[in-house]
């Protein structure tokens, strides 16, 4: 059995091979989650031997990462908007850049509104603005439901599961007679030819129909931009995020007989990220 400062040393060479950038930083945190400990605990006590039952579940950690298996899939765990999820193969998992909806959402939001989600995967995005606005009610589509069960659990652990209605939905296909001041997506816009492209960790792990709609990228916005409008009451919101490139596209697919203001915001690199429509 090997000590803490071997097992690191040992894991991140491992993982270098695989071409994982951080690799000693990784070692470190599947450490951490197979003992059960926090990063300072492999610092205090980096000359801890390892029982072969701890190794053994370490082992089996880097070997998953070895092969590119994303390190939130190991973990099962992914923090956004300062919040941990739950997140499995079932779920895109949570990235930075789609805080910004959730920033754009609090502004438009006041007391008593409601929203919809549309491809709530994990759900971190509505739970994070539910936790935040403690008045507003939501509604969450999504057309898998192992992925609705998992926005469920994520719900459950916020404490906004009574606000929070869940419904498996092919977009707007099992909603009716609902009117919302905002409906929000973060809908799969990468095109079937670039799923090759993308990294393991994203192309051979994360669930295909949350990253493409099968065609070219566009077809789901467009349903959102073209539909949205029936769910939406008076000078309601639609937000969207999309992908590099789509800018430009994306506003072909706007009416300006139906909505009054049309903007694409930037994330923090400076790329289109984020439509954001406001109906009549």
């Amino acid at each position: 059995m090997k000590k803490i400062n071997e097992k690191i040393k040992e894991a991140a060479k491992i993982l270098q091979a695989s071409e994982i950038a951080e690799a000693r930083r990784e070692a470190k945190l599947l450490l951490a989650f197979a003992l059960g400990k926090n990063q300072t605990f492999l610092i205090a006590h980096d000359d801890y031997t390892l029982s072969e039952i701890e190794e053994n579940r370490f082992d089996e950690f880097i070997r998953r990462r070895f092969r590119r298996e994303p390190l939130q899939h190991i973990t099962n765990n992914q923090e956004f908007y300062g919040l941990d999820f739950y997140v499995d193969k079932n779920v895109l998992i949570p990235r930075p850049e789609t805080e910004m909806t959730v920033e754009s959402a609090l502004e438009i939001l006041v007391d008593n509104s409601r929203f919809c989600e549309v491809g709530v995967g994990s759900g971190c995005l509505s739970v994070a603005i539910l936790r935040e606005l403690e008045t507003v009610s939501a509604i969450g589509l999504d057309i898998s439901e192992k992925a609705l069960e998992i926005a469920k659990r994520n719900a459950e652990t916020h404490q906004v599961s009574e606000r929070f209605t869940l419904k498996q939905s092919d977009v707007f296909s099992n909603l009716f007679d609902e009117k919302f001041d905002l409906i929000c997506s973060n809908p799969p816009y990468i095109g079937i030819d670039e799923i090759p492209r993308l990294q393991p960790e994203v192309g051979q792990f994360e669930p295909l129909n949350a990253l493409t709609d099968g065609k070219n990228g566009f077809t789901i916005i467009e349903n959102l931009i073209e539909n949205s409008p029936q769910f939406l009451k008076p000078d309601g919101f639609l937000l969207i995020e999309i992908g590099f490139g789509q800018s430009a596209k994306v506003g072909e697919f706007v009416s300006r007989d139906i909505w009054q203001k049309f903007e694409i915001l930037p994330d923090l690199q400076g790329i289109p990220r984020m439509v954001r429509l406001q109906i009549y």
